[in-house]
């Protein structure tokens, strides 16, 4: 296959919002993320889309769940997608995310989903997580790009003793209700076992849970998709579906693909006039991250850094946090509330503030690389993987919460099975069989976000 090139990149744009811009662009460059700078040279493409072409299926999105659906298609169903990319490959949250693998998807807690559908469906949404965390596990073993993989789990660590409380009350209904293997440590376990973050009053560690390098784990999953017979166009932004004739035609700027079935994998970058199927159905969310110079002998040993795991704390608005295997920290939050203002200096004060009372010693450390990017938030923090006509093989995944770098493996093999008509354990799911639920003040999310960053901040900080 002949690898045409995209013209230029376009300068990335740090000011980019979803819910004021037209749409992501065409061929912006990538943020400064130090996952991009650390990766190497993306691997090719098949360029830009440049005339009409004919698909069998399209998949929109390049990130992870649409390189996952690529490869899925091909590998079990010998289905050769077509994956559109507005800008570069994977320039989302694919590559600007902490690179956190844990064992979830959206943002409730086990107990969260007991209340809201019993315990029976809780296990099962159980099961397929777990599922869906073997399955990515068993991508990253596959990948022809080593994504740097820093397995052991994940260390949730409690930031105040009512935080502990709670945690530890959550760690016994996961042993008890869904047979997991999870501990509650005390301060001084933690500080001999793990690390010196000077906030924590104790933690819970949950078996499952990788570090990756994100940009490599995105590059990895485009040089299967490609190997396999997938086709992946950047700058080509689909403009806008229309459904006609039992076909889908997708305007893209040079060119129309029409396509007998539409994955659709944009996260929180989805363009506002993308198909009304979407609209007001996810709140993005900015998270900011930055990563420091490498770490001395001395300030290792002051840190107490003595594992590699990823590593989240107690706060709604929470820190996400590890050692990158350079010995450089990388840490991250929520912050910003608009793009206008994500450039602001606070922003990134927020972050140092959070690194400085976490390990004192690091006072003043050099920050090498700062950036933020949009997550896909629902507005009953639980991801869908769903078609929403019947009678239209369109079918969509979003609403990871922040939690898509492991469970969006699954939700590409998943929406790979929809699309080939094939059925799966668990599709009678809640996520599998409603859509992402809309909002009545979904106009005004935006001033109750701000309302509620305040509250939470109050919250997490009281003493």
């Amino acid at each position: 296959m002949n690898v045409q090139m995209a013209a230029p990149a376009v300068a990335y744009d740090p000011h980019y919002d979803p819910l004021v811009s037209d749409g992501p662009g065409r061929n912006r460059d990538y943020a400064p993320t130090y996952w991009i700078a650390t990766a190497g040279v993306p691997p090719e493409t098949d360029g830009p889309i440049v005339a009409d072409t004919d698909a069998d299926v399209a998949i929109i999105g390049s990130g992870y769940t649409g390189l996952a659906c690529a490869i899925f298609l091909a590998r079990e169903f010998g289905i050769k997608a077509t994956v559109l990319e507005a800008n570069r490959v994977a320039w989302g949250c694919s590559t600007r995310n902490g690179g956190q693998a844990q064992n979830a998807a959206g943002r409730l807690t086990r107990s969260q989903w007991i209340a809201r559908w019993g315990v029976d469906v809780a296990r099962r949404m159980h099961a397929e997580i777990e599922d869906g965390f073997a399955t990515f596990e068993e991508l990253v073993r596959q990948s022809p790009i080593d994504c740097e993989p820093q397995p052991g789990g994940h260390l949730y660590v409690a930031h105040r003793r009512r935080s502990l409380e709670k945690i530890a009350a959550e760690s016994k209904v996961l042993n008890d209700v869904f047979g997991d293997a999870t501990r509650v440590l005390s301060r001084e376990e933690v500080r001999r076992d793990f690390v010196a973050d000077a906030e924590a009053v104790g933690a819970v560690h949950e078996p499952r849970g990788i570090g990756v390098h994100p940009a490599k784990l995105a590059f990895g999953y485009l040089k299967m998709a490609r190997e396999l017979g997938a086709s992946v166009h950047p700058a080509s932004p689909v403009l806008h579906i229309e459904p006609r004739g039992g076909r889908f035609f997708l305007k893209t700027p040079d060119g129309t693909v029409q396509a007998r079935a539409v994955a659709i994998a944009t996260g929180a970058y989805t363009s506002l006039g993308l198909t009304p199927v979407l609209q007001r159905r996810c709140m993005p969310i900015l998270s900011n991250s930055i990563v420091t110079r490498p770490l001395t002998a001395a300030e290792l040993e002051a840190t107490g850094f003595r594992t590699r795991q990823v590593i989240t704390d107690t706060r709604t608005l929470r820190f996400y946090y590890r050692l990158l295997p350079d010995n450089r920290i990388q840490i991250g939050s929520r912050s910003a509330i608009t793009g206008a203002d994500a450039t602001h200096p606070k922003h990134l004060h927020l972050l140092i503030d959070g690194l400085n009372r976490k390990f004192p010693s690091l006072r003043g450390i050099e920050i090498d690389y700062s950036w933020w990017g949009w997550v896909d938030v629902s507005h009953d923090m639980m991801p869908r993987i769903f078609r929403p006509d019947p009678k239209q093989a369109l079918v969509y995944a979003l609403g990871y919460g922040g939690n898509g770098v492991s469970y969006s493996a699954q939700a590409g093999r998943r929406m790979a099975q929809m699309i080939a008509g094939k059925t799966f354990t668990g599709q009678d799911l809640p996520i599998f069989t409603s859509p992402l639920p809309g909002h009545p003040f979904a106009p005004f999310r935006r001033l109750g976000q701000r309302m509620l960053y305040g509250w939470y901040h109050l919250r997490d900080e009281a003493a």
